[in-house]
């Protein structure tokens, strides 16, 4: 998973060097489009993703990897699968702050390349398949610096805005259980610009017709809003998928 886009030839060029090191081994790609240097959305996508995955898959992180002054490449197991990334607050974004036991593969000195990155990731891939972490201490992490959190206030709750996803819809960072217990089975709104608010939670997109408001569930256990057939971004004000003119506002669920 990276921010390296599919413009240029950064995204194949690391493909043939990981290649190049472990031939054997399949590369599945989660996805290549997380914004530019934000952790929030890889560790969004992150979180939703890698269960999916089969016991001892090693998922390569390559985002925001240059963003410390003296990088470092962080090795972490977690649910049978292993993380390759940067110590730039990605594993404790995804997994929470109480997330320890990552070792420390790599500490790199300048100047860095791309490639150094890519070619000592490949090298950790074969020593993982060796079974050899031992070698590596534990070390603590960087804790990355959140956006808003979900808040209780007088009138309800502010979510936090974790993802728009590639249909405009707009994941709050709120679960089932977190919903449940703040609004107690109590009436709730969600007020969309120039729309009906939305009151109920829905199973299924065409729970509303087309063109109108709702949310629910998502797979990955989130709260989105959507439109059915429309963008909820839009309606929100918060420019697009495409444009990544996201902003993290906090919506707000009445109750």
């Amino acid at each position: 998973m990276s921010d390296l886009g599919t413009g240029d030839k950064s995204l194949s060029a690391a493909k043939v060097s990981l290649m190049n090191h472990v031939p054997a081994t399949s590369i599945v790609d989660i996805s290549n489009d997380v914004a530019p240097y934000d952790l929030q959305q890889a560790a969004y996508i992150l979180t939703a993703a890698y269960k999916n995955f089969p016991p001892g898959t090693i998922h390569l992180l390559l985002v925001d990897i240059f963003s410390a002054d003296t990088p470092q490449m962080l090795l972490a197991e977690k649910d049978g699968s292993f993380f390759i990334a940067p110590d730039n607050g990605i594993l404790p974004f995804t997994f929470g702050d109480e997330f320890t036991g990552a070792r420390l593969c790599k500490e790199f000195s300048k100047p860095l390349h791309f490639s150094d990155w890519i070619r000592e990731a490949g090298s950790m891939i074969t020593l993982i398949d060796k079974k050899e972490l031992s070698r590596f201490p534990i070390c603590e992490l960087n804790i990355a610096k959140r956006q808003l959190q979900l808040k209780v206030v007088p009138l309800g709750i502010d979510c936090n805005i974790r993802c728009i996803d590639r249909y405009d819809n707009v994941v709050l960072d709120v679960t089932r259980p977190q919903f449940d217990q703040h609004v107690r089975g109590r009436p709730f709104k969600i007020r969309i610009m120039r729309m009906e608010d939305v009151t109920t939670v829905s199973n299924n997109y065409n729970d509303v017709p087309q063109g109108k408001p709702l949310c629910r569930f998502n797979d990955s256990g989130y709260l989105e809003i959507a439109l059915n057939h429309g963008s909820a971004a839009a309606q929100l004000g918060l420019g697009s998928y495409s444009t990544g003119n996201i902003g993290y506002q906090s919506i707000r669920i009445f109750f």
